[in-house]
């Protein structure tokens, strides 16, 4: 009998790192993809970036939204719902005829991400004990976030070369059926618990996020003084006002604020959104470099991220050993440091580079880094909390991943519009931009740093052993 539960438990784990990994690989799967998108579909170099943030903001805005729905009509319905709907919107991606269209099927498609994920996480937390168990758990997911964005990349530029841009998202329909299947028969029920559904912090959550992240690429498309750049910041800001107020007041809110009490956890949740703010610029840009400066071709380019693919699966997979000798803090300052000196080392390449000495060394510190750090900053994020929260708390570790992504990306196109005049395209100015970006995104990871210092790192020293072992 005990054999059979840990077979069924390695099978939910399957499951749901699969499934997790599917919704990481479609964040950057077009990125290697991008110049063949914007020929075919006749998108501007600004609106490229709608393509990540139509499904980054529609997953990091409906998120809490998906994580109440899983805890109250069941995480296991969610789960499976989640997942059709994430599977549709991939085959209308791939059927795309237009900008528009591939727009709406991308916010549709993060929609179904944003009721997949919260559930992925709290499935991963109701069937594994906290503890070693756990821990073994969150690694294989934190290695599916990690590993899936580089891997997303490499199978982008191979779609786009050999195939196209298309066949990257085709393939999530076999692997998407296939999953609900699965999960169909070996996914368990956690109890649900009655509720209502916090529409209004949903709403203006959603809307807020969408309107910062327009406005800052508005201004760098149109300037810091046009009327609709400032009037959607100032929009932006009133929304995630209103939306702190609602959840304050409302009963049964989608972001219990009780959860940023806790002082470890809310530093988690502001690093891991300054990690991502920075990090997405690594993603975004690298693409752009190695095509546009190296000229590579797009299957050239996505093996090009080869170096920080492996190594970040090699540091994922020892992370758990590691954290044991060094505890989570010290692995958190570590993955982050590395990260920083890969992306300034990065910022050094010009139109000049070589792939070999420019461009490796810095990918391997910087996949390495982020293979040390996202386990246990995802541990730091959901540490302590009561079975009732697992649902809100998963979903808020994603929420800060998406939106950390998102905002980054916004303001990164503005120091990339920034850095150089617009309307030169050759690439020694597309080099100049992308290595501002690369010393922004330096700055972002530095200051996830200072927080995980002040907020994960110290409280723990002043934690006596006996208590450090029972938070753990």
């Amino acid at each position: 009998m005990p054999d059979s539960q840990a077979q069924n438990a390695n099978t939910v784990l399957a499951i749901i790192v699969a499934s997790y990994l599917m919704i990481v690989v479609d964040i950057s799967i077009v990125i290697t993809g991008l110049p063949r998108i914007q020929a075919s579909l006749g998108f501007s170099a600004a609106q490229l970036s709608w393509i990540t943030n139509a499904y980054t903001l529609t997953f990091g805005g409906l998120l809490l939204l998906g994580a109440r729905a899983g805890d109250i009509l069941g995480r296991r319905r969610m789960f499976i719902a989640g997942l059709s709907l994430f599977t549709l919107a991939s085959m209308a991606i791939g059927i795309a005829q237009s900008a528009g269209w591939l727009l709406t099927a991308r916010a549709i498609q993060g929609v179904g991400a944003a009721v997949l994920a919260p559930s992925t996480l709290a499935l991963l937390s109701t069937h594994f004990a906290e503890g070693p168990e756990r821990n073994r758990a969150l690694s294989m997911y934190a290695a599916a976030a990690g590993v899936g964005a580089t891997l997303g990349l490499v199978l982008g530029g191979l779609f786009a070369d050999l195939v196209s841009w298309r066949a990257g998202f085709f393939i999530n329909l076999p692997i998407g059926l296939l999953l609900i299947v699965v999960a169909r028969r070996h996914i368990v029920e956690p109890p649900m618990r009655p509720g209502r559904f916090d529409v209004g912090g949903a709403i203006c959550s959603t809307m807020g996020m969408t309107a910062l992240v327009y406005g800052l690429v508005r201004a760098a498309e149109a300037g810091w003084h046009d009327t609709l750049a400032q009037s959607a910041l100032f929009g932006g800001v009133i929304l995630t006002a209103v939306f702190v107020l609602i959840e304050r007041r409302i009963s049964q809110p989608i972001l219990p604020l009780r959860l940023l009490a806790n002082r470890e956890r809310a530093g988690a949740y502001l690093a891991r959104m300054l990690f991502l703010g920075g990090a997405v610029g690594f993603w975004f840009f690298s693409t752009q470099f190695l095509q546009g400066v190296l000229h590579m071709r797009p299957l050239q380019a996505g093996l090009a991220f080869l170096p920080v693919t492996l190594p970040n699966f090699v540091a994922a997979m020892g992370a758990p050993r590691l954290a044991r000798r060094v505890g989570n803090g010290s692995l958190i300052l570590a993955g982050l440091s590395l990260g920083v000196a890969g992306l300034l080392w990065l910022g050094r390449a010009d139109a000049g580079a070589s792939y070999w000495t420019s461009v490796v060394p810095p990918m391997l510190l910087i996949g390495l880094g982020q293979g040390l750090l996202l386990g246990p900053l995802t541990a730091a994020g959901v540490a302590g909390v009561a079975r009732d929260d697992a649902g809100a708390a998963s979903g808020l570790v994603n929420v800060a991943h998406q939106l950390g992504g998102a905002l980054g990306l916004g303001l990164l196109v503005l120091v990339f519009a920034g850095a150089a005049p617009i309307g030169a395209h050759d690439s020694q100015v597309l080099a100049h931009r992308i290595s501002a970006v690369m010393d922004a995104a330096g700055l972002l990871l530095t200051l996830a740093l200072i927080v995980s210092w002040i907020f994960i790192v110290l409280p723990r020293r002043k934690v006596k052993p006996k208590q450090l072992e029972a938070i753990s």
